[in-house]
């Protein structure tokens, strides 16, 4: 019964985890709501596209009074900002965003004009979205699945090395395993489709996916150590299991892969 209990409370705090990592980080879109007019506006603006196609940004504004326009420019840079206007389709309004090289970002902002008053969605600071190439399913998707499965099996770890009678030795061998697969091997290879690059953390660059990937690596290789002869270990378990818990709780993709103009 313990066993089942504790399974369950992996499972709830992994996924909540993955509502966490969903809902944060440089790369999903940029949400919220503006009052203009008499009308209350909800967005999501794109923060990453893929380098095969213009970036469409739609806004739903079914006051048909209400107009506006995109402008935008090359991060970082001095450029002028470029004007796009709006374009109506029923409810939406629409303007795209012109695609840039794998790792090149631009910073834009939306803006509505109602009765002569305009407002930007995102306010002063405008929203950043990066490219980059697209990664096959096939990869990606296993990718995201090992690592959560290595997250998982780290608290279930966690869990294991609190009970006095538990020897968590076989979790923290899976949990090490599943995260040297994920985060070494088919990390590099999805970033080496999106980007071009295999590794862009210590000492090649300051990516914190990749720096927090392989700090959680050697938290668990350490416990594995502390273990051999088939010690429980737990103390080492745990503090390896919490170390991976703050990683992630880092956003992904922050300080991500990205190459100025």
């Amino acid at each position: 019964m313990k066993k089942l209990v504790f399974w369950l409370i992996a499972i709830l705090v992994t996924l909540a985890l993955l509502v966490y990592q969903r809902m944060t980080g440089p790369t999903y879109p940029s949400r919220g709501k503006v009052a203009i007019g008499e009308s209350l506006i909800k967005f999501k603006l794109a923060r990453s596209a893929e380098t095969t196609n213009d970036c469409q940004i739609a806004v739903r504004v079914p006051d048909q009074r209400i107009t506006g326009h995109l402008i935008y420019k090359r991060f970082k840079t001095d450029d002028p900002w470029q004007e796009v206007p709006l374009e109506r389709r029923e409810d939406l309004l629409i303007a795209s965003l012109p695609k840039q090289p794998s790792a090149k970002k631009l910073a834009y902002k939306v803006i509505l004009t109602s009765q002569e008053k305009e407002i930007s969605l995102s306010g002063e600071r405008p929203v950043n979205i990066r490219f980059r190439d697209p990664v096959p399913a096939g990869l990606l998707i296993p990718h995201i699945i090992v690592m959560f499965l290595a997250f998982l099996f780290s608290i279930r770890a966690g869990l294991e090395a609190l009970d006095p009678k538990g020897n968590p030795r076989k979790l923290a061998l899976w949990t090490t395993v599943l995260l040297f697969i994920g985060g070494m091997i088919l990390g590099p290879l999805v970033q080496k489709f999106a980007f071009g690059i295999f590794w862009s953390g210590f000492p090649f660059g300051h990516d914190l996916t990749d720096n927090k990937t392989i700090i959680a690596l050697i938290g668990w290789i350490v416990a594995l150590i502390a273990g051999r002869g088939g010690k429980p270990s737990r103390w080492w378990v745990f503090a390896a299991s919490v170390l991976l818990l703050a990683v992630y709780f880092i956003p992904h993709s922050l300080l991500g892969s990205g190459s100025d103009f």
